[in-house]
């Protein structure tokens, strides 16, 4: 991952265990809090249309690194009937972000954290508005995964989270202490999960958006999924031009990323499985597409640097533009 990425160096372990909080369980947190949930963490989770099926018949998950079932999980279909938490995962869509208010009221008042591993740049700053900034973490999920059922996931290939502390638009805040981002960091390692923990969270968040920005909206824009675009010659070098573009915006706002990382994402989107991006999926189905949280931020970014992206503004118009007009 980046240079910034700090290993754990073996610290000693929480005097108390954790006790998680998944909002959002889909493909994500139903994913990652299921790993957790079988490695025997303390996991709660909140479910919406699947409550009742994941009553009665479990969480599944198909994984390339091994299928499996979990019979019973501590599941809720409402925030007020979860019990106190320490650490709240939010899962969701950043498109569902206007429900934070009353997602997180049980927690207000209270020291819980949240870790936010939500697509896009500067998506924290909707639940820091709820909680304070001080109580925020925020990491990148590189992961191919999807709902295909209530209650199932499919997991598709990678997973790797890297995480950090939140520092705000104008990385003034003060984030969560390290001690308990370390605690996550080891709980999520013992649920076989790859996981590092970065001081550095808008370079890592760049380096997300150089693979998010093109595939993403690639995907919609030209209906394909990522072996598609790929494999023609003039999909492919747009792919990589945009993943040029959105690395240079990066660096002129403060972040160092070797131009050779733009090799990496099309190197690893060669070796992917064939895949259908979220924002694919979510258009396919008629649902809302996060082009604010991972396109508009982006360029918004930009713009307050005065930096030129004709490239990434293009792609947000045309995104704007099919989001406002699909039949």
């Amino acid at each position: 991952m980046s240079s910034s990425s700090l290993e754990s160096n073996g610290t000693t372990s929480p005097s108390k265990p954790l006790r998680y909080g998944i909002i959002g369980s889909g493909a994500l947190g139903g994913y990652y809090g299921g790993l957790m949930a079988k490695a025997g963490l303390d996991v709660h989770f909140l479910f919406h249309s699947d409550f009742h099926h994941v009553k009665k018949h479990g969480l599944k998950v198909d994984s390339k690194n091994g299928d499996f079932h979990l019979p019973s999980v501590q599941a809720y279909d409402c925030v007020d009937n979860m019990p106190p938490l320490d650490v709240v995962i939010l899962g969701l869509k950043s498109t569902q972000n206007h429900q934070l208010p009353k997602l997180l009221k049980p927690w207000l008042h209270s020291k819980t954290i949240a870790l936010v591993l939500q697509n896009g740049l500067n998506v924290e700053q909707a639940t820091a508005a709820v909680l304070g900034p001080e109580r925020i973490a925020g990491g990148c999920c590189f992961l191919c995964s999807n709902k295909v059922g209530p209650g199932h996931i499919r997991h598709l290939d990678y997973g790797r989270i890297v995480f950090g502390a939140y520092r705000g638009v104008d990385s003034n805040a003060i984030g969560p202490d390290q001690e308990i981002l370390s605690q996550i960091h080891q709980d999520m390692n013992l649920a076989t999960i790859e996981c590092h923990l970065t001081d550095d969270l808008p370079t890592t968040k760049w380096k997300k958006l150089m693979w998010n920005i093109p595939f993403n909206g690639l995907s919609v824009i030209l209906n394909a999924s990522t072996d598609a675009i790929m494999k023609n010659p003039d999909s492919r070098l747009l792919a990589r031009r945009i993943s040029e573009e959105v690395r240079s915006i990066a660096c002129q706002t403060g972040s160092q990323i070797d131009p050779s990382y733009v090799d990496w994402v099309i190197d690893h989107t060669d070796d992917m499985v064939p895949y259908d991006s979220s924002m694919r999926l979510d258009f396919i189905h008629g649902r809302a597409i996060e082009v604010e949280a991972i396109h508009g931020n982006a360029l918004q970014a930009a713009q307050r640097k005065g930096i030129a992206a004709p490239i990434l503004e293009t792609l947000y118009q045309q995104l704007k533009f099919l989001a406002a007009h699909r039949s």
